[in-house]
């Protein structure tokens, strides 16, 4: 694994309370669970996966010790983890941060888009999945794909058919002459210059990965 200059060992404390929570196991990349993780800890999701199948397969003495530890007292690692939080000044990032450039990546694509709270980027990148899977007279709420995705995201059926259309104007193929004035444009047009050209399949195969946060 590469070496990530953010992470300390006493972070596997909170990837093994992560990984115990019930249902115990390798939590889903993008599971909700383990994004805010991430958040806190600035360290990509991809990473901390990485971390919970290491743990998975026990693969060095020190979780072996740690699992024999905790795996079956969950009580005293919530405290191990609560001491942890305490000692290096979680929930006060202001202090715990205080004199270190913290260069945010990741963290953008889980946060709400100004004037749209109800979305993130992430949210656009399922969007923008769905719209490949269309064509412009089925973006409508009466379409079952849009009403399913408008349920698993838990917001009106009538943003998601918004969003799409706004997509329509990022869409070089579709060459709409008509101006939009709209607060997604930006995002959309951002979404679509990073996954608008790639691999269909390969974009699904993501969206599947992110549904996991809304699950």
């Amino acid at each position: 694994m590469a070496k990530n200059l953010n992470w300390q060992d006493e972070y596997w404390l909170l990837v093994m309370q992560l990984y115990l929570r019930k249902p115990v196991g390798v939590k889903p990349m993008y599971s909700r669970d383990s994004v805010f993780l991430s958040l806190e800890l600035h360290i990509v999701p991809e990473q901390l996966f990485a971390r919970q199948c290491e743990i998975a397969h026990l693969e060095t003495p020190r979780i072996e010790r740690m699992w024999e530890e905790y795996s079956r007292n969950p009580k005293r690692l919530t405290r191990a983890v609560q001491m942890l939080r305490s000692m290096i000044g979680f929930n006060n990032a202001g202090d715990f941060y205080d004199g270190v450039d913290v260069v945010e990546t990741f963290e953008h694509d889980f946060r709400p888009l100004e004037g749209e709270e109800r979305l993130m980027p992430i949210s656009l990148v399922l969007i923008l999945d769905l719209y490949f899977r269309l064509t412009p007279p089925t973006m409508v709420r009466e379409t079952p794909e849009v009403q399913e995705l408008a349920r698993k995201m838990k917001v009106p059926v009538e943003l998601i058919v918004d969003v799409l259309d706004v997509f329509q104007y990022c869409d070089p193929y579709l060459k709409r002459r008509d101006v939009i004035i709209h607060p997604l444009l930006q995002p959309c047009q951002q979404i679509w210059g990073r996954y608008g050209n790639m691999d269909t399949q390969k974009l699904a195969s993501y969206a599947v990965q992110l549904m996991a946060y809304y699950q």
